[in-house]
């Protein structure tokens, strides 16, 4: 299994001047291979190979005078900036035929000179190392200070370096895990657990525990309105306008970062400490749309969930979703009976079958164990279905957490 093990870098100013070219000559490359294959789509030409693309964007472009500055940066950035074009083309033509999951993607676009993140990748090819005193040394880059928060358990196969949009620098380390150094760092358990998600409560369990929703974007929404305001009266392309964007940008970062850190706390604990989680497949993209648009964005229950998933696969937990539609707060869990749909205020009800005062929640939670297969036979035995492990792909360099940890 492959993870991503990201850790802040504190580069100087020279290497942030060559950090920003080499960010500048890949975008350059990206904008080319994109310009090159739109050309040839209009003129009714098959798309060209990667071969001839590097051939022409890269080699023979550096022996121009318009393109020679492409010789002050790694060739792999290029090459691998290259590949980054013709994997988005690929994506976009699997999306169309139905192949890809998930939504719908779009055709690749240029690449802005403005925008706030930007990334470069460096492969085993680009003779990259970790120097003796834990710099990262990138080629024609030098030694850059890396702040290490753990040690990395194998040695990476490649290393993004990211700049977000507020002008931290990450480098993130693809990781080849062992799996069965992973099974015994959390060994077997006999719990099994089903989790109702919510708003008051971000997450509430089938054995009656609830977690507080922190709220973090809340929280921080009338320091975030203040640094809003004070960019929109800044004059575009001034220098204090770009001061209050980063302002803006870096409360946001904490927003983001303090939600990741409290999503991989939870997700991490319930890993360790049940064999088997049952969730529901909640629809985010069709609540996101509803008057409770914010506080579903806040909870960000599609990123803890997704947690859930690596860290079931790469421990060998059991981790079952059950279907959106299943009526899990119109069912009595003692007796069965769907007693109907209720309005969100109603938090408490008492069955008209059996008479058993349920909590709204911790009844959902109960209904969702038992829907996935996780709930306790009548002798005791905890019934759980074969180990199903959930799936997960790598990423490339994009999309990877913006604080210190596997994702």
């Amino acid at each position: 299994m492959q993870l991503r093990y990201a850790f802040r870098l504190y580069p100087d100013t020279g290497q942030q001047t060559a950090l920003a070219k080499a960010f500048g000559c890949a975008r350059v490359v990206f904008n080319d291979a994109v310009y090159a294959r739109e050309s040839a789509r209009k003129a009714g030409k098959p798309f060209p190979k990667i071969g001839e693309l590097s051939t022409r964007l890269i080699t023979q472009a550096k022996q121009t005078e318009e393109r020679s500055w492409l010789g002050e940066v790694s060739a792999v950035v290029l090459q691998q900036s290259l590949r980054d074009a013709v994997t988005a083309y690929s994506n976009f033509f699997a999306s169309l035929k139905g192949v890809r999951k998930g939504p719908r993607t779009g055709a690749p676009r240029f690449k802005a000179r403005k925008d706030t993140r930007q990334s470069i990748r460096f492969t085993a090819n680009a003779r990259w190392k970790i120097t003796d005193s834990g710099r990262l040394n990138l080629p024609k880059i030098g030694a850059v200070k890396v702040k290490w928060s753990r040690t990395l358990p194998t040695t990476p196969t490649s290393v993004t370096v990211v700049k977000d949009s507020a002008g931290r620098y990450f480098a993130s380390f693809v990781i080849a895990t062992d799996p069965q150094a992973d099974a015994e760092q959390m060994p077997a358990t006999d719990r099994t657990v089903g989790i109702d998600l919510g708003l008051t409560h971000f997450a509430v369990l089938s054995d009656g525990t609830k977690t507080d929703s922190s709220r973090f974007l809340r929280r921080a929404e009338k320091k975030l309105k203040k640094a809003q305001r004070e960019l929109s009266r800044k004059q575009k392309s001034s220098k204090n306008r770009e001061k209050a964007r980063l302002k803006v940008a870096r409360a946001h970062v904490k927003v983001t970062d303090a939600r990741h850190e409290f999503h991989h706390q939870l997700s991490t604990k319930l890993i360790s400490e049940n064999q088997g989680i049952a969730v529901e497949d909640l629809s985010v993209t069709g609540l996101a749309r509803t008057r409770l648009a914010k506080s579903v964005h806040d909870a960000g229950w599609a990123s803890f969930v997704n947690m859930l998933e690596y860290k079931a696969q790469r421990y060998g937990r059991t981790l079952i979703k059950i279907g959106r539609f299943e009526p899990t707060s119109q069912v009595c869990s003692t007796c069965g009976v769907k007693d109907g749909p209720k309005p969100l205020d109603v938090r408490e009800w008492t069955c008209a079958a059996c008479g058993t005062v349920h909590d709204r929640d911790i009844n959902a939670a109960i209904n969702v164990k038992t829907a996935a297969g996780l709930a306790v036979s009548a002798c005791g035995a905890p019934v759980r279905p074969e180990l199903v492990l959930a799936q997960r792909t790598e990423t490339g360099s994009h999309g990877f957490p913006t604080e210190p940890r596997a994702a």
